[in-house]
């Protein structure tokens, strides 16, 4: 019987890539960086990890565009309310 092929599916692709996004943002933290550059790197990091979350974990991309984007709205509706506390107190 031969070999099944080895492939990983893409569910743990998705979870290697939240771990790297957490592994880089733990870094930056330990490296103290600052500033909006970074604080727009780790944001839009926090940005993709919710939307990786949302559409592989919690199932949304196989639902309708409406619950999609009632999520993606909030996504970006809190995203952008952070950036714009953090650039008007800088």
């Amino acid at each position: 019987m031969p070999d099944k092929p080895h492939f990983i599916r893409p569910c743990t692709r998705v979870w290697l890539i939240l771990v790297i996004f957490t592994l880089m943002t733990w870094a930056i933290s330990e490296a103290g960086l600052g500033g909006t550059h970074i604080m727009l790197i780790v944001l839009g990091a926090a940005f993709i990890k919710v939307e990786l979350v949302a559409s592989y974990f919690m199932g949304l991309r196989r639902t309708r565009w409406l619950w999609r984007g009632i999520v993606l709205g909030w996504l970006l509706l809190v995203t952008g309310l952070i950036t714009v506390a953090y650039l008007s107190s800088t």
